[in-house]
């Protein structure tokens, strides 16, 4: 799977990246026909410690799952947004392979 990162705002770090990457691409082992994943990091300019969203947009054929999280950190985003769609994708399989089924 594909993953594009874009960062808003400032400029984000190879580290960042990779971890970026290595996250999002585990969503593959829950759903197999996952086009892409984009990622968008943003910083808010604000005085709110949690200034950081991070948007993950999964493409997969029919549908495509957004998941947005403001958190202090990019990490922290990361995985609250992986964690929710995995569960996303969880449903989304089991809604397809009901509707073969039918």
């Amino acid at each position: 799977m594909k993953v594009f990162t874009q960062s808003v705002n400032f400029n984000a770090d190879k580290e960042l990246i990779k971890f970026v990457d290595e996250k999002v691409s585990t969503l593959s082992r829950f759903h197999d026909k996952i086009v892409d994943a984009e990622v968008f990091l943003k910083v808010q300019n604000t005085s709110d410690k949690e200034n950081k969203i991070t948007e993950v947009k999964i493409n997969i054929p029919g549908s495509e799952l957004i998941i947005k999280r403001e958190t202090k950190t990019f990490e922290e985003g990361i995985n609250a947004a992986v964690d929710n769609l995995k569960r996303q994708l969880k449903r989304s399989k089991e809604k397809h392979r009901d509707s073969l089924i039918s």
